[in-house]
């Protein structure tokens, strides 16, 4: 059976009325999962999973997909309105997102980021269509000393992320690495910086960090500010025009490339691509100076970037039962327990469910977006809700959704503590998103540079013999060199009152 007749098979069994219901629950369900901080879809799934004793195989995994691919979606909602990052990946959205929404532009930031998702969405699906065999291979080449480099070189981001202060930058880095090391040792399971408080033992969790950071240090801020509303005045327009279209569009197509990419290397995080598509971005506009005080870009890129690893995950799933993110862990153990046997045979044996499945991601990336940019105008409306109101319900919704975690209460705490720190950060200027990039890559850089010397009994060799891991470290050295060079160079024009010249970093780049 060829390709072609089976993705045509595939899409007249997904059309079937029961199949479209199913898609349809699960990306509606997806979507309010997304816009739920705390929740998020690895939960979700885990609590649905006694359905599928209840549902027919396939359309059971259409609405797990559809789960999965929807939160993708709606998670920028919270992220844009209220700077509230749900999941790590939505962090970047929050930087430019929420200054657009502040400018009364959140009804641009949004659909852009429904269009973003939708490109980027599809894109990822015609990957597992026509080359999801060939571009899994890929995959493979990446053991823990290639890990090590590509983790090395997203921290090697933090420069370019710390703006004006690279100092502060690097020693929020830090700081975000020690707090991830709180708890149990990976490897050996001796308690660190534990102090004896047992609670301690399981480590802090990454949301309620975001939620303090972003979510509760915001209301703190505005609180003292004594701001009356997000936006005071009309909304402008909803659908972002000319050239701004042109620039969030354009800026979606690359994030796309990066996340399709990046979906197929395993343990790779979406956090990590979504600050990697971000800071090229910034690199290559003329303006970077706009990045952080509404960029369009700056929404389009992370997003679409977002989804389209969501979606090019699958390749490796389905095609050698590999999962690149710990979601499709939980998607994984979805196919053993329907009985089916991820890997090449599985187009084969079961043709009928793959394609099918295949299928559906196409009719529910339609759904999605047909969802989303109608209810652009009513989301929008939240930022003029008045702070008075919109305050507490924000306080409410980051407290509950981090207790929700874990059903503890060290995680309410955790968010209250880190409320008061990005409160006091935002003060002196400190900025945040290095401490967050220090928290999730920290762990990752530690667990793949001691299975590194693991591999090659104890010899640092390892990183330079190997060509992909020596890449990235060289690249990683020559982005904070870059970085330093060119804040250097600004910081002299700007004393002399001169406008500067292109930097090194942007000087072959073009605006969308």
């Amino acid at each position: 059976m060829s390709g072609d007749f089976n993705i045509i098979s595939g899409l007249v069994t997904a059309l079937a009325p029961v199949n479209l219901m199913y898609c349809f629950i699960g990306c509606v369900l997806g979507t309010v999962v997304g816009m739920l901080p705390g929740l998020g879809p690895a939960a979700t799934l885990a609590m649905l999973l006694p359905l599928i004793n209840y549902i027919d195989p396939t359309s059971a995994m259409i609405m797990f997909a559809g789960i999965f691919y929807g939160a993708m979606y709606g998670g920028s909602t919270t992220s844009i309105l209220m700077n509230i990052p749900g999941e790590a990946s939505s962090v970047a959205t929050c930087i430019d997102g929420f200054q657009m929404t502040k400018q009364g532009r959140a009804g641009e930031a949004l659909a852009i980021a429904a269009i973003g998702s939708f490109i980027a969405g599809t894109a990822g699906v015609v990957l597992l269509t026509f080359m999801g065999p060939r571009v899994a291979d890929f995959a493979l080449v990446f053991g823990p000393p290639e890990q090590f480099g590509l983790v090395f070189f997203s921290l090697a981001s933090i420069v370019a992320f710390s703006g004006r202060t690279p100092l502060k930058g690097i020693a929020a880095g830090l700081i975000g690495i020690a707090l991830a090391c709180i708890g149990l040792d990976p490897l050996s399971g001796k308690e660190r910086l534990v102090f004896d408080f047992g609670t301690l033992r399981s480590g802090l969790d990454v949301i309620p960090l975001l939620m303090g950071l972003f979510g509760v240090a915001e209301v703190l801020v505005s609180a003292e500010e004594k701001i009356e509303a997000i936006f005071k005045g009309k909304l402008g327009r909803l659908i972002p025009r000319g050239e701004e279209l042109k620039r969030g569009l354009n800026a979606s197509l690359r994030g796309t490339i990066v996340g399709l990419v990046a979906g197929l290397i395993p343990g790779m995080h979406s956090a990590i691509t979504t600050f990697i598509s971000y800071d090229l971005e910034k690199r290559i506009a003329k303006d970077p100076d706009r990045f952080g005080r509404g960029a369009i870009e700056g929404v389009a890129a992370p997003e679409a970037n977002n989804n389209a690893m969501a979606m090019s995950g699958f390749v490796p799933l389905f095609v050698f039962g590999i999962p690149t993110m710990p979601i499709f862990a939980i998607l994984l153990s979805v196919l053993v327990i329907l009985g089916l046997s991820p890997g090449p045979l599985l187009f084969t044996r079961h043709a009928d469910f793959t394609w099918t499945v295949i299928a559906s991601m196409y009719i529910g990336n339609v759904m999605l977006l047909i969802l989303n940019l109608p209810l652009v105008g009513l989301w929008a409306k939240l930022c003029l809700i008045p702070y008075r109101i919109l305050g507490p319900i924000i306080l409410g919704i980051c407290f509950l959704g981090a207790y929700s975690l874990r059903n503890n209460m060290l995680d309410v705490w955790t968010t209250a503590l880190f409320g008061i720190v990005g409160f006091a950060m935002r003060k002196r200027g400190w900025p945040v998103a290095p401490m967050i990039l220090g928290f999730i890559l920290g762990p990752m850089l530690e667990k793949n540079m001691r299975a590194s010397l693991q591999l090659s009994d104890g010899s640092l060799s390892i990183f330079v013999t190997r060509p992909i891991t020596l890449a990235f470290i060289v690249l990683g050295v020559m982005l904070c060199v870059l970085s330093v060079r060119w804040l250097m160079v600004r910081k002299a024009f700007e004393e002399a009152e001169v406008p500067p010249e292109p930097g090194p970093a942007e000087s072959t780049g073009k605006t969308a």
